[in-house]
């Protein structure tokens, strides 16, 4: 019997990737709102499109092996990933990032937004970065959009936004969106091909029962009015056969 080679066990080295970092969804108020709508309204928008994914606020781990290689966009959206919910991104699973990048800055988070994140999706190539200031503290103007070009970013020129809802508008060509600020400060979005507003599901829902109310409105009103209509016709038709029922008296 030959000697019998004994190897050490071999232990796999386990690398967790958190799925939170413990730090609040959003420093305030205006920031979380900006978040929630963003959010909310991309992903009613891209509902019907299995391929694109709408997200924000989770880990986006970038380096594989390295769980200190993570970034936590507020909100940003993948063409070409499967759209389902997950835990936490990681880029060399999903096998691309963003095209498309909005972080609601401020001014205790404008170094990072300004320097490492922008250098950051520079490098992962994230199309278009996008930063609102919703208090308008330090940003002038208070949002500011960027797109990729040879490897770097170039401002996106601003403009007065035509549409009813807002002022000043930057175009984002990756989602095809204008992102307006509204006549009360407030980030929306609108799409110029459609000549609409992006609602989020709570607005959706308002809007449609506005929409319901008036037409319950309306139907009532078509009713009351045909309902007149009725009685005019009756009281015209008494009155034909009373002026005919005296002429007949006269005449006889």
């Amino acid at each position: 019997m030959g000697d019998l080679t004994v190897f050490p066990p071999v232990i796999d080295d386990i690398i967790e990737y958190p799925e939170t970092d413990g730090e609040p969804m959003a420093e305030t108020d205006f920031q979380r709102d900006v978040l929630v709508y963003a959010i909310a309204a991309l992903d009613l928008y891209y509902r019907n499109q299995p391929d694109v994914y709408v997200t924000g606020n989770i880990l986006f781990y970038y380096e594989e092996g390295n769980p200190q290689a993570v970034v936590s966009p507020d909100v940003m959206v993948m063409m070409g990933v499967e759209k389902k919910d997950r835990p936490k991104y990681k880029l060399w699973e999903e096998g691309k990032g963003p095209e498309f990048v909005l972080e609601v800055t401020s001014k205790t988070t404008r170094h990072k937004d300004q320097g490492f994140k922008k250098r950051l999706y520079t490098e992962l190539g994230v199309s278009e970065y996008f930063l609102f200031d919703p208090t308008g503290d330090y940003l002038k103007p208070q949002l500011q959009g960027f797109r990729l070009e040879d490897g770097h970013y170039e401002p996106i020129r601003g403009f007065s936004s035509p549409n009813p809802y807002g002022t000043y508008a930057v175009y984002s060509r990756t989602l095809a969106l204008d992102l307006f600020i509204n006549s009360v400060g407030e980030l929306r979005f609108f799409d110029p091909e459609e000549d609409r507003l992006l609602t989020d599901l709570a607005e959706t829902e308002d809007r449609a029962q506005e929409a319901e109310a008036r037409a319950t409105v309306a139907e009532a009103r078509a009713e009351a009015e045909a309902a007149a209509r009725r009685v005019a016709e009756r009281e015209a038709e008494t009155l034909k056969a009373l002026v005919a029922e005296l002429q007949a008296r006269l005449n006889s």
